[in-house]
């Protein structure tokens, strides 16, 4: 069975996109920013990354999983010298079996967003 989960968000519209897909046992989960603006620190990479896997705990909650469910990980960050803090962090996240993990500096179309996280996930059951 596949079907879409919906942050609501107008972007989702816009850009012809889903915030995740269930298919099967698997969940595809779009890149995820933990910024949000007018609540969120601008500066702070860690508490943006912590906010970014809160939306994805949220997300694989509906869709009958946990963070222990991530098999795939890509982190995209705005400045290379938020990496090591970063990693530290989703270090004390995901224990073992570790997922995998791509990191990958970039800019963003919001200057305040210094982290996004896309995730890939296998349902266990």
């Amino acid at each position: 069975m596949r079907y879409a989960i919906s942050s609501g968000s107008a972007f989702e519209k816009i850009g012809g996109y889903s915030r995740a897909i269930v298919d099967g046992d698997w969940v595809f989960i779009s890149g995820t920013a933990g910024y949000v603006d007018g609540e969120t620190d601008p500066d702070d990479a860690v508490g943006q990354t912590k906010n970014a896997l809160s939306i994805i705990s949220d997300t694989l909650d509906e869709a009958g999983g946990t963070l222990k469910d991530i098999v795939s990980l890509r982190v995209f960050v705005a400045r290379r010298e938020d990496i090591i803090d970063i990693a530290k962090h989703l270090g004390t996240v995901f224990q073992e079996p570790r997922p995998t993990n791509t990191t990958v500096t970039c800019g963003f179309v919001n200057d305040e967003i210094k982290v996004e996280i896309e995730v890939v996930a296998r349902l266990q059951k």
